[in-house]
């Protein structure tokens, strides 16, 4: 039986916005528990899985981190809390009393669930106009871009973002055009020949 290879996928950046965008994305946001579990997702880099199943016992605000439980591979870790979020999640906190699920929906005892928020999402970038697909992982895409234009090292957003292979987070230095305009060519470091131009 001959074997037939199947043709190779093409492989596609991920869609990420810029900061810009995102400040018009969370202002399109109707309804503080929609902005605040969308400012989570981005602000902590998580998993829509890991967004919804957080729990109100996960905030750690003496160490600003949240725990994020059984992420993907059943591993713990934890990821940072931004001091603005922590404001945003108190403000929420005062208007839904959240017990146990950070973020409940509809059914008692459970947690929100994703396709709610990614309907949320979808009408909140229409609303901004910003003419991009985006969903609650555009928004973790979205996260490490922005920390490695801000000059984190790679093997931080990797252990922030959960993954257990640094080729899988590699792929943020191609999305980010800082990270070219940043990087000086090895051919600057050579002397300069005989009659070449000085810049």
């Amino acid at each position: 039986m001959v074997r037939i290879r199947c043709p190779k996928q093409p492989k596609r950046l991920p869609i990420v916005l810029s900061l810009d965008e995102m400040a018009r994305f969370f202002a399109a946001v109707i309804g503080i528990k929609h902005r605040a579990i969308l400012m989570t997702a981005y602000g902590a880099g998580l998993r829509h899985s890991e967004v919804v199943a957080l729990r109100v016992e996960d905030i750690d605000s003496h160490r600003m981190v949240f725990r994020v439980r059984q992420g993907k591979g059943r591993k713990d870790r934890y990821v940072m809390l931004s001091p603005r979020l922590l404001a945003l999640l108190r403000e929420y906190w005062k208007v839904a009393r959240p017990t146990d699920w950070l973020f409940p929906g509809d059914v008692p005892g459970h947690h929100i669930t994703g396709r709610s928020v990614h309907r949320v999402c979808v009408q909140a970038a229409r609303d901004a106009g910003l003419g991009k697909h985006v969903t609650l992982h555009t928004l973790r895409h979205s996260f490490a871009t922005h920390l490695l234009e801000g000059g984190t090292d790679i093997r931080t957003i990797q252990v922030l973002l959960g993954h257990r292979n640094l080729k899988t987070t590699a792929i943020y230095t191609h999305v980010s055009p800082t990270a070219a305009e940043n990087t000086r060519s090895p051919l600057d470091q050579l002397s300069p020949l005989p009659g070449e131009p000085r810049s």
